[in-house]
Protein backbone atom coordinates (compact mmCIF):
# COMPACT_ATOMS: atom_id res chain seq x y z
CA UNK A 1 0.00 0.00 0.00
CA UNK A 2 1.40 3.41 -1.01
CA UNK A 3 0.78 6.99 0.83
CA UNK A 4 -0.30 9.56 -1.28
CA UNK A 5 1.77 12.44 -0.48
CA UNK A 6 0.25 15.19 1.08
CA UNK A 7 0.15 18.78 -0.40
CA UNK A 8 0.06 21.47 1.75
CA UNK A 9 -1.69 24.26 0.41
CA UNK A 10 -0.26 28.06 1.30
CA UNK A 11 -2.18 31.02 2.83
CA UNK A 12 -2.12 33.77 0.22
CA UNK A 13 -0.94 36.47 2.33
CA UNK A 14 -1.63 39.94 1.33
CA UNK A 15 1.37 42.71 1.90
CA UNK A 16 1.52 46.30 1.22
CA UNK A 17 2.08 47.61 -2.28
CA UNK A 18 4.84 49.10 -1.82
CA UNK A 19 6.72 45.67 -0.52
CA UNK A 20 4.83 43.97 -3.03
CA UNK A 21 6.92 45.88 -5.96
CA UNK A 22 9.69 45.56 -4.21
CA UNK A 23 9.66 41.57 -4.00
CA UNK A 24 8.00 41.39 -7.15
CA UNK A 25 11.48 40.28 -10.25
CA UNK A 26 12.26 43.42 -12.05
CA UNK A 27 11.72 43.21 -15.05
CA UNK A 28 13.70 45.83 -17.41
CA UNK A 29 12.15 47.71 -20.35
CA UNK A 30 13.21 47.16 -23.63
CA UNK A 31 16.00 45.16 -22.92
CA UNK A 32 17.95 47.77 -21.00
CA UNK A 33 17.94 47.96 -17.12
CA UNK A 34 17.20 51.54 -14.74
CA UNK A 35 20.32 52.97 -14.20
CA UNK A 36 20.80 55.23 -11.16
CA UNK A 37 19.78 53.97 -7.11
CA UNK A 38 16.87 51.79 -6.66
CA UNK A 39 14.27 53.50 -4.96
CA UNK A 40 12.71 49.86 -3.30
CA UNK A 41 16.24 48.87 -2.65
CA UNK A 42 15.51 50.16 1.13
CA UNK A 43 12.76 48.05 1.15
CA UNK A 44 14.35 44.95 0.15
CA UNK A 45 16.16 45.55 3.10
CA UNK A 46 13.83 46.53 5.83
CA UNK A 47 13.98 45.21 9.47
CA UNK A 48 11.38 46.91 11.17
CA UNK A 49 12.10 48.81 14.30
CA UNK A 50 8.63 49.68 15.52
CA UNK A 51 5.18 48.11 16.41
CA UNK A 52 4.21 49.85 13.31
CA UNK A 53 6.49 48.93 11.13
CA UNK A 54 5.82 45.33 11.94
CA UNK A 55 2.53 45.19 11.55
CA UNK A 56 3.32 46.92 8.00
CA UNK A 57 5.49 44.00 7.35
CA UNK A 58 3.38 41.21 8.95
CA UNK A 59 0.78 42.24 6.29
CA UNK A 60 -1.68 43.80 9.16
CA UNK A 61 -1.69 47.02 8.05
CA UNK A 62 -2.19 47.55 3.81
CA UNK A 63 -2.91 51.33 3.24
CA UNK A 64 -1.64 54.34 4.83
CA UNK A 65 -4.97 55.37 6.38
CA UNK A 66 -5.13 52.13 8.55
CA UNK A 67 -1.90 53.11 9.89
CA UNK A 68 -2.96 56.83 10.82
CA UNK A 69 -5.92 54.70 12.10
CA UNK A 70 -3.61 53.07 14.51
CA UNK A 71 -2.46 55.85 16.64
CA UNK A 72 0.75 54.91 16.55
CA UNK A 73 3.52 57.31 15.63
CA UNK A 74 4.97 56.59 11.91
CA UNK A 75 8.67 56.81 12.42
CA UNK A 76 10.31 54.54 10.00
CA UNK A 77 10.06 56.14 6.24
CA UNK A 78 9.85 52.35 4.99
CA UNK A 79 6.35 52.45 6.04
CA UNK A 80 5.64 55.49 4.24
CA UNK A 81 7.28 53.85 1.00
CA UNK A 82 5.07 50.43 1.57
CA UNK A 83 1.71 52.00 1.68
CA UNK A 84 2.57 54.74 -0.17
CA UNK A 85 4.93 53.75 -3.24
CA UNK A 86 3.63 56.23 -6.10
CA UNK A 87 4.53 59.51 -3.66
CA UNK A 88 6.23 61.94 -5.40
CA UNK A 89 9.18 64.24 -4.51
CA UNK A 90 9.68 68.16 -5.32
CA UNK A 91 13.22 69.80 -4.52
CA UNK A 92 11.69 73.34 -4.48
CA UNK A 93 15.07 74.89 -3.47
CA UNK A 94 18.66 74.26 -2.87
CA UNK A 95 20.71 77.44 -1.04
CA UNK A 96 24.81 77.69 -0.26
CA UNK A 97 25.14 79.00 3.48
CA UNK A 98 28.64 80.50 3.91
CA UNK A 99 29.98 81.27 7.17
CA UNK A 100 33.11 82.66 7.87
CA UNK A 101 34.97 80.81 10.78
CA UNK A 102 38.93 80.87 12.47
CA UNK A 103 39.32 77.57 10.45
CA UNK A 104 38.40 79.19 7.37
CA UNK A 105 35.05 79.14 5.28
CA UNK A 106 32.12 77.13 6.39
CA UNK A 107 30.07 75.88 4.17
CA UNK A 108 26.28 74.23 3.53
CA UNK A 109 23.63 73.66 2.18
CA UNK A 110 20.03 74.41 2.99
CA UNK A 111 17.34 72.16 0.98
CA UNK A 112 13.54 72.65 0.76
CA UNK A 113 11.78 69.63 -0.61
CA UNK A 114 8.37 68.95 -1.01
CA UNK A 115 6.58 65.30 -1.29
CA UNK A 116 2.92 63.74 -2.09
CA UNK A 117 1.31 61.48 -3.93
CA UNK A 118 -1.39 63.88 -5.74
CA UNK A 119 -4.29 62.40 -4.06
CA UNK A 120 -4.54 64.02 -0.52
CA UNK A 121 -1.20 63.50 1.46
CA UNK A 122 1.43 66.07 0.96
CA UNK A 123 4.67 66.48 2.83
CA UNK A 124 7.29 69.78 3.37
CA UNK A 125 10.84 69.47 4.95
CA UNK A 126 14.03 71.39 5.31
CA UNK A 127 17.39 70.42 6.02
CA UNK A 128 20.81 71.25 6.55
CA UNK A 129 23.94 69.77 5.59
CA UNK A 130 27.80 69.52 4.34
CA UNK A 131 26.69 68.30 0.87
CA UNK A 132 23.87 68.27 -2.03
CA UNK A 133 22.73 64.83 -2.61
CA UNK A 134 22.61 63.74 1.04
CA UNK A 135 20.77 66.80 1.82
CA UNK A 136 18.18 66.12 -0.52
CA UNK A 137 17.64 62.58 0.61
CA UNK A 138 17.43 63.32 4.40
CA UNK A 139 14.93 66.36 3.20
CA UNK A 140 12.81 63.99 1.12
CA UNK A 141 12.99 61.29 4.06
CA UNK A 142 11.99 63.74 6.68
CA UNK A 143 9.03 65.20 4.55
CA UNK A 144 7.58 61.68 4.21
CA UNK A 145 7.70 61.44 7.82
CA UNK A 146 5.09 65.02 7.65
CA UNK A 147 2.85 63.96 5.62
CA UNK A 148 -0.34 65.58 6.24
CA UNK A 149 -3.64 64.57 4.70
CA UNK A 150 -5.64 67.37 2.75
CA UNK A 151 -9.53 68.31 2.60
CA UNK A 152 -10.68 68.83 -0.64
CA UNK A 153 -14.13 69.58 -1.93
CA UNK A 154 -16.34 71.90 -3.52
CA UNK A 155 -16.46 75.26 -1.78
CA UNK A 156 -16.99 77.69 -4.55
CA UNK A 157 -20.61 78.82 -5.48
CA UNK A 158 -19.44 79.18 -8.51
CA UNK A 159 -19.16 75.70 -9.16
CA UNK A 160 -21.91 72.71 -10.03
CA UNK A 161 -23.39 70.07 -8.19
CA UNK A 162 -20.82 67.44 -7.08
CA UNK A 163 -17.20 66.43 -6.21
CA UNK A 164 -14.34 69.02 -6.57
CA UNK A 165 -10.88 69.05 -6.79
CA UNK A 166 -10.99 72.46 -5.10
CA UNK A 167 -10.55 72.88 -0.74
CA UNK A 168 -13.77 73.59 0.95
CA UNK A 169 -13.66 77.04 2.58
CA UNK A 170 -11.07 79.46 3.02
CA UNK A 171 -7.45 78.81 5.36
CA UNK A 172 -4.87 80.91 6.23
CA UNK A 173 -1.19 79.75 6.60
CA UNK A 174 1.64 81.72 8.09
CA UNK A 175 5.37 81.40 7.84
CA UNK A 176 7.66 84.39 8.85
CA UNK A 177 6.24 87.44 7.34
CA UNK A 178 4.27 85.18 4.41
CA UNK A 179 0.91 84.76 4.96
CA UNK A 180 -1.21 82.86 2.55
CA UNK A 181 -5.14 82.70 2.33
CA UNK A 182 -6.44 80.24 0.29
CA UNK A 183 -9.89 80.22 -1.19
CA UNK A 184 -12.37 77.54 -2.93
CA UNK A 185 -12.54 78.25 -7.11
CA UNK A 186 -14.96 76.73 -9.20
CA UNK A 187 -13.37 73.28 -11.37
CA UNK A 188 -11.26 74.47 -14.22
CA UNK A 189 -10.19 77.36 -12.64
CA UNK A 190 -6.77 76.38 -11.69
CA UNK A 191 -4.16 76.94 -9.46
CA UNK A 192 -4.18 80.89 -9.11
CA UNK A 193 -1.15 81.22 -6.94
CA UNK A 194 2.76 81.39 -7.13
CA UNK A 195 4.53 79.05 -8.84
CA UNK A 196 6.09 77.32 -4.89
CA UNK A 197 3.01 77.23 -3.77
CA UNK A 198 1.38 75.73 -7.27
CA UNK A 199 3.64 72.98 -6.42
CA UNK A 200 3.04 72.38 -3.22
CA UNK A 201 -0.48 72.58 -4.05
CA UNK A 202 0.14 70.24 -7.16
CA UNK A 203 1.61 67.43 -5.07
CA UNK A 204 -1.91 67.41 -2.88
CA UNK A 205 -4.09 66.96 -5.38
CA UNK A 206 -5.56 70.39 -5.26
CA UNK A 207 -6.20 71.30 -8.90
CA UNK A 208 -8.67 74.90 -8.48
CA UNK A 209 -7.98 77.82 -5.73
CA UNK A 210 -8.11 81.33 -5.79
CA UNK A 211 -5.17 82.44 -3.21
CA UNK A 212 -4.37 85.88 -1.55
CA UNK A 213 -0.58 86.91 -0.25
CA UNK A 214 0.82 89.30 2.21
CA UNK A 215 3.94 90.40 3.28
CA UNK A 216 7.42 89.30 1.93
CA UNK A 217 6.06 87.10 -0.60
CA UNK A 218 9.38 86.81 -2.44
CA UNK A 219 10.68 84.12 0.04
CA UNK A 220 10.94 81.15 -1.22
CA UNK A 221 11.12 79.20 1.79
CA UNK A 222 8.13 80.87 3.26
CA UNK A 223 5.91 81.22 0.61
CA UNK A 224 5.90 77.01 -0.01
CA UNK A 225 6.29 76.59 4.08
CA UNK A 226 3.60 79.31 4.77
CA UNK A 227 0.88 77.27 1.74
CA UNK A 228 2.09 74.12 3.37
CA UNK A 229 0.73 75.46 6.93
CA UNK A 230 -2.80 76.78 5.46
CA UNK A 231 -2.98 72.88 4.08
CA UNK A 232 -1.85 71.65 7.69
CA UNK A 233 -4.61 74.12 9.16
CA UNK A 234 -7.52 72.92 6.92
CA UNK A 235 -6.62 69.12 8.09
CA UNK A 236 -7.01 69.95 11.89
CA UNK A 237 -10.62 71.96 10.86
CA UNK A 238 -13.24 69.62 12.58
CA UNK A 239 -16.34 69.90 10.04
CA UNK A 240 -19.77 67.80 11.02
CA UNK A 241 -21.37 65.03 8.86
CA UNK A 242 -24.08 67.87 7.39
CA UNK A 243 -21.43 70.38 6.11
CA UNK A 244 -19.14 67.31 4.52
CA UNK A 245 -22.05 65.98 2.86
CA UNK A 246 -22.75 69.56 1.50
CA UNK A 247 -19.52 70.35 0.49
CA UNK A 248 -18.27 67.06 -0.67
CA UNK A 249 -15.68 66.46 1.35
CA UNK A 250 -12.71 64.14 1.36
CA UNK A 251 -9.79 63.63 3.33
CA UNK A 252 -7.17 62.04 2.12
CA UNK A 253 -7.05 59.55 -1.21
CA UNK A 254 -10.47 59.36 -2.86
CA UNK A 255 -9.83 55.64 -4.16
CA UNK A 256 -8.03 54.46 -0.88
Amino acid sequence: MTEEPTTVEEENTQIAPGLALAMAPEEPEDGFRRRGPDPLAALRSWQPRTRLGRMVMNGEILTYEQALATGYPIREVEIVDALLPEIEDDVLSVNMIQRMTDSGRRVRFNVLCAVGNKDGYVGLSICKGKEVASTIQKAITQAKLKLVPVLRGNGSWESAEGPGNSIPFKVTGRSGSTRITLLPAPSGKGLVIGDYGRRVLTLAGVEDVWSRSSGQTRSTINFAKATYNALEELSKTKVSDQVGDRLHITVGRRNA
